[in-house]
């Protein structure tokens, strides 16, 4: 058996560059015969026919000039699709974020590579992604250059990178911190979510997906708790899937990840922003906190901020409080309890608000904190373990009562006894549909 031979991922940029110089003179072309843009299908089509004369023309080439190719007899092909990768999809990560059964990846500089995969064999050491480390941050620039809505610079200047690459997989590198560059990727292995899909899953039981059904159906405020890769984006994909068709959707994002203009069949009316970095001298951008606020001025039926950070969260707060009911959005926490002194610690740091004052404001905007987390009692699996409902700020701090909390059988959230819902929301709740008297759900939403 002939071995495979490895790539050169000099040789595909090499590749690339002519490629995309004939893409532009193609595009050329078409515009001068009087034709609007090239549709993206047809772009891709062409693309593909240009990259494969390219790389025929470059094995000619060598062949001619006495060079010998590898005898690996899929070789051709394999050049191929790494030039169409490295112009259209994740170039040298597209193999690891093909592969269904790969949860992150963690790149320690070019030849550490470390796959963790989501069936028994946890996690696994890869092969090399670069021959060098100066390779890899260049993979990765090129990457952020033309992967996200806006360029994003990767350098010793801007040494910290998060984006989206095509697939939805989130990218996180950072270069300058440690002795080499480090890039992580965390998979979105279901990009596609829903309630339903949670409670499939082991998530969630149906109660709670009836309860969250309703929660969002009766435009309640939720922020979703949770540490690094516990599945709050998962979870608040499956609250937005929750949303119906006709409402306006506003997300804000540091780098896109959420992805709902990808499925217009769910929301047709979408629009997301993404965070705009300064120039290098730090003049120009637009910032979380700026982005939250101009939301209010394109008419959204809901809000739904990514992540919160920091700078932004009083904005978000008042959004949510004045009206703008039915936003949606995560933080990292440690427990259900501890959104609520983040997002005051976050409202003290950057708008200096006295703690009191946060207290209140997040007591009169948001209505229930979700908090989901690595399950130790089911094996490390991700299962949402708590949801309180905010009741007030009667003594300066946010009062909080525990709507669902860990079952102790196997630890995912079930109706806890000595809280009832507040009057006013079990109201609205039970108008969208959720009874919370009922002993028995067989969840059948989406």
């Amino acid at each position: 058996m002939t071995d495979t031979a490895v790539l050169d991922y000099r040789l595909v940029r090499t590749l690339q560059g002519r490629a995309a110089d004939e893409m532009t003179r193609a595009r050329q072309q078409w515009e001068a015969r009087g034709n609007r843009d090239l549709p993206d299908s047809d772009e891709r089509q062409l693309a593909f026919s240009v990259i494969t004369r390219v790389v025929q023309r470059h094995l000619a080439s060598v062949l001619a000039a006495g060079g010998e190719l590898p005898a690996d007899a899929g070789y051709d092909l394999r050049l191929i699709q790494a030039v169409d990768d490295a112009m259209y999809e994740a170039a040298e990560f597209q193999g690891l974020i093909t592969d269904q059964l790969i949860e992150n990846v963690d790149i320690n500089g070019c030849d550490e590579v470390f796959i963790t995969y989501a069936d028994n064999r946890g996690k696994v050491r890869g092969r090399s992604i670069a021959a060098t480390d100066d390779e890899l941050i260049r993979i990765v620039q090129n990457l952020a250059s033309r992967v996200s809505l806006n360029p994003r610079p990767f350098s010793r200047a801007n040494p910290e990178l998060d984006l989206r690459l095509p697939d939805g997989s989130r990218l996180s590198a950072v270069m300058g911190a440690a002795e080499r560059p480090l890039v992580s990727i965390r998979r979105s292995r279901y990009p596609q979510m829903f309630l339903s899909t949670l409670v499939d899953l082991g998530t969630i039981h149906d109660q709670l997906a009836c309860f969250l059904q309703a929660a969002v159906a009766a435009r309640m405020n939720i922020v979703i708790g949770g540490a690094t890769d516990a599945g709050k984006t998962t979870l608040l994909r499956s609250l937005i899937n929750a949303v119906g068709p006709a409402e306006r959707l506003i997300t804000v994002e540091r780098s896109l990840e959420l992805g709902l203009r990808r499925h217009p069949e769910l929301h047709p009316d979408v629009v997301e922003l993404e965070e705009v970095l300064p120039d290098a001298d730090g003049n120009g951008g637009l910032s979380i906190r700026h982005l939250v606020r101009r939301t209010r001025r394109h008419n959204p039926d809901r809000c739904i901020v990514g992540e919160v950070m920091g700078p932004e969260v009083v904005e978000m707060l008042s959004a949510m409080s004045q009206g703008n009911n039915g936003s949606l959005s995560t933080i990292h926490a440690r427990s259900a309890s501890d959104v609520f002194a983040k997002l005051a610690t976050y409202a003290a740091q950057y708008e200096k608000l006295d703690f009191a004052v946060a207290h209140s404001l997040i007591a009169n905007a948001v209505d229930f904190v979700v908090f989901i987390e690595k399950n130790p009692h089911m094996g490390g699996r991700r299962c949402v373990t708590e949801v309180r409902e905010v009741v007030g700020s009667p003594d300066g701090r946010v009062a909080s009562g525990l709507i669902f909390g860990p079952s102790p059988v196997d630890g995912r959230a079930v109706r806890a006894d000595e809280y009832g819902l507040t009057f006013e929301r079990n109201k609205a709740l039970h108008a969208a549909g959720y009874d919370d008297t009922a002993h028995a759900f067989v969840f059948g939403g989406r």
